[in-house]
């Protein structure tokens, strides 16, 4: 039987530690092609390269534990897969794996995650896709600890098929691999960023702004992705790419828009 073909992206750049320690766990499952940005595109959400030109080199990163192909790409994450499907790859990748981000992706951090948005753009045509999130931003973070975990995580879904419409956005806890306590299939948490600009003047008299903030949990219940986390387990939230509020739909109808 062939091989299943994953496709492995990011948003902390091509040569950042969390793809690279992917990219070896994904090794073990099936053939890898790697389509990455060429640098950290943090934060960047689902935005697109619509105004500028797009590159994409074929590279070497690691002759040891690299993938069987690897692209370097000038654009955001969701460009990364739109060039994968439509101009690198031979054919339909079998599932595409985001991360392994440096930093969580938990609650309302999906909606500015590049990490998840690449994902949601495999989703969105028709491959199953999961996002990879370590909560740890060091550089050097152990993302070992939970390299069973992941393999499991993505052989299940090879297996057994993510519905259409839905990615995964997987969150693994700050720990060592034997104080994880499991997986826990979680709501997103409700929370908030309490956010304000560092204000500061340049020499040359020009303001300039930090953007600083304070995370804000306004969720109590034990069944979302906050407190899976803090409770040392890895959260899988199913998200989907579908934002009508269909709950709202009948209540809008009893409007007086005529």
């Amino acid at each position: 039987m062939k091989k299943p073909l994953i496709l492995v992206t990011n948003d902390d750049g091509i040569t950042a530690p969390g793809i690279r320690a992917l990219i070896r766990y994904m090794k073990e499952l099936g053939d890898v092609v790697v389509v990455a940005p060429d640098g950290p595109q943090s934060g960047q959400g689902h935005a697109i390269t619509i105004d500028n030109t797009l590159f994409a080199n074929k590279i070497v990163v690691d002759e040891k534990h690299g993938a069987l192909e690897e692209h370097s790409c000038s654009g955001t994450p969701a460009d990364c897969v739109k060039m994968a499907l439509q101009e690198l790859l031979d054919r339909k990748p079998d599932i595409c794996v985001s991360g392994i981000n440096h930093g969580s992706n938990s609650s309302i951090n999906v909606i500015y995650s590049g990490t998840m948005s690449a994902a949601i753009e495999a989703g969105i045509e028709g491959i199953p896709a999961i996002g990879f999130s370590l909560c740890d931003y060091s550089y050097h973070a152990d993302f070992d600890q939970a390299a069973e975990i992941i393999k499991k995580i993505v052989s299940e879904s090879l297996a057994n098929g993510i519905p259409k419409g839905v990615v995964l956005n997987v969150n693994i806890p700050k720990a060592q691999k034997e104080d994880i306590k499991g997986i826990k299939i979680c709501r997103q948490a409700r929370a908030n960023w309490k956010e304000k600009f560092d204000k500061r003047t340049s020499p040359g008299g020009k303001d300039y702004y930090w953007l600083t903030g304070e995370f804000e949990l306004l969720d109590k219940g034990e069944d979302t992705d906050e407190w899976a986390l803090a409770n040392n387990y890895v959260s899988v939230v199913p998200t989907q790419f579908d934002l009508t509020a269909h709950h709202v739909i009948q209540q809008l109808n009893g409007w007086q828009f005529e």
